[in-house]
């Protein structure tokens, strides 16, 4: 497993100044997350932004740190599946930001708000899934469902986040082969919540299963009570059209 010896303790130092910044002013919609022992994977929650195939799903991505970061910029993947031209099928993020156009200068915070706005504003001309890059070009209407049913069959619902801790998680929806750890924590490195799990006997389970029994028990709560409520409505109708008959 790789481990904080693998940055020079310079870079090490600075990206600890630049977690405890994220921690103190996250990103809109964007939740990070490293492992204790590893500052050289970066883990971050992205909310599905308002108006896209997106929308309501929460996404994971990881950033990988190489030895010689911030010279060469980190590699970027989804963990969590999704339908997206600049999105390979592996996870694997293209961006020229993560490639032509990186700077040693550029820090996770820019990374993470670009990667955000590429789910706003794809970029099919460079597309690494070219089914979907296709489809957003000659039929939005189509890619845009299809987008929309990943999402709902993948994504994180935001529902579960207060139900089960994000570090008791084990490999939710990782499709490069990685297995997110028990390790990881929120930036503020919460670790008594997380003994406390342990010591309570909190076992690891898989948020995505979780959320979609919610969901279907909710939904399904749903059509019980409206089909409750319409003989009410109907009695209230007639009862109106007596007391209106009297008058």
């Amino acid at each position: 497993m790789a481990t904080n010896e693998n940055l020079p303790p310079k870079v090490i130092k600075e990206l600890a100044r630049e977690l405890k910044s994220l921690d103190d002013s996250p990103p809109e919609d964007i939740k990070v997350f490293v492992t204790e022992d590893n500052f050289s994977t970066i883990f971050a929650d992205i909310n599905g932004p308002p108006g896209t195939p997106y929308e309501g799903g929460v996404f994971r991505m990881k950033l990988i740190l190489g030895q010689d970061f911030p010279q060469m910029p980190p590699k970027g993947y989804f963990m969590t599946r999704i339908f997206h031209p600049n999105i390979a099928k592996n996870g694997e993020i293209c961006v020229n930001t993560l490639k032509k156009d990186w700077k040693p200068t550029l820090g996770l915070r820019h990374v993470l708000l670009v990667v955000r706005c590429l789910l706003i504003e794809p970029f099919p001309e460079s597309a690494l899934n070219e089914d979907a890059g296709k489809m957003l070009m000659e039929d939005y209407e189509g890619y845009a469902k299809h987008a929309r049913l990943m999402t709902n069959i993948h994504a994180i619902k935001p529902k579960a986040k207060s139900k089960v801790a994000i570090g008791e998680s084990t490999a939710i929806n990782a499709g490069t082969g990685d297995s997110v750890t028990s390790q990881m924590v929120p930036l503020a490195c919460n670790v008594q919540l997380r003994d406390n799990n342990i010591e309570n006997g909190t076992p690891a389970v898989d948020v995505h299963v979780l959320c979609s029994s919610t969901t279907s028990h909710k939904r399904l709560e749903n059509e019980v009570n409206s089909s409750e409520k319409v003989p009410v409505d109907r009695k209230k109708l007639e009862a109106r059209k007596k007391g209106l008959k009297r008058l």
